[in-house]
């Protein structure tokens, strides 16, 4: 346990791969108690893993009462679940955008909206919304996925206003090109092409976006709020 942090009840919203999964391992080998959602697939060891679809509120409520019955009030939420359907606009039937956003955004306002009675009665919490750089720099083929990642920003920093005074914060992580499953399947060209347009020449790993997160649900934190924290190797600077 890190001497500077409080052991906290954490929930990460699509914890069973990716992102998530790190974001999870890092948790509990900073002494948290972790639990994640995931459709299926479990998270990593030691992290409870319960079943959530972001689409349903009766299903994020149980997932959210069983977390409850094994450790209590959840105190960080990770909302990390997400899809993509890309493709251009012309070519974007409504389903396709509408299935992004109700499960990228309206799946946030569920999970955060359950979290958040919890959150007001224990006067604390610190809720972590993982957007993407393409929610502020955009991308060709992504006006879905962008949409709901931008708004996002709104989302915690009208969060921040409405509970900001109760020991509650609300920070974005813009992650960049992450190695995960989505980016190795890139076609080399593509890759070599994403790489010349990021700074630091590289493509950033998940551990690197679960040390951010950890920051900020962590005690050194309680200051930050409504804040955009860019993980992206310098990508999408000034956006």
């Amino acid at each position: 346990m890190n001497a500077s942090t409080t052991s906290r009840t954490v929930l990460i919203t699509g914890g069973n791969r990716g992102i998530g999964y790190a974001i999870a391992e890092r948790m509990i080998a900073d002494g948290h108690r972790v639990a994640v959602t995931s459709r299926s697939g479990e998270g990593p060891e030691g992290a409870l893993t319960v079943r959530a679809e972001m689409t349903d509120s009766a299903s994020i409520d149980r997932a959210f009462t069983e977390v409850e019955e094994q450790f209590g009030p959840v105190e960080v939420l990770v909302a990390n679940a997400g899809i993509t359907r890309d493709t251009l606009l012309l070519r974007m039937s409504e389903e396709d955008f509408t299935d992004v956003i109700d499960t990228n955004l309206t799946g946030t306002f569920r999970v955060v909206k359950r979290a958040s009675k919890g959150l007001l009665k224990q006067r604390f919490g610190r809720v972590v919304l993982i957007s993407s750089v393409v929610g502020l720099y955009g991308s060709a083929g992504q006006i879905n996925y962008s949409s709901s990642k931008a708004a996002l920003v709104g989302f915690a920093r009208s969060l921040t206003r409405e509970l900001g005074g109760r020991g509650i914060t609300a920070n974005v992580i813009a992650p960049g090109f992450i190695d995960t499953d989505m980016t190795a399947v890139l076609p080399e060209a593509q890759q070599q092409q994403y790489l010349a347009s990021i700074p630091a020449a590289r493509f950033g790993q998940v551990a690197e976006i679960a040390g951010a997160v950890a920051f900020l649900a962590g005690d050194d934190a309680a200051y930050i709020s409504g804040a955009v924290i860019p993980v992206d190797g310098g990508l999408g600077m000034g956006h």
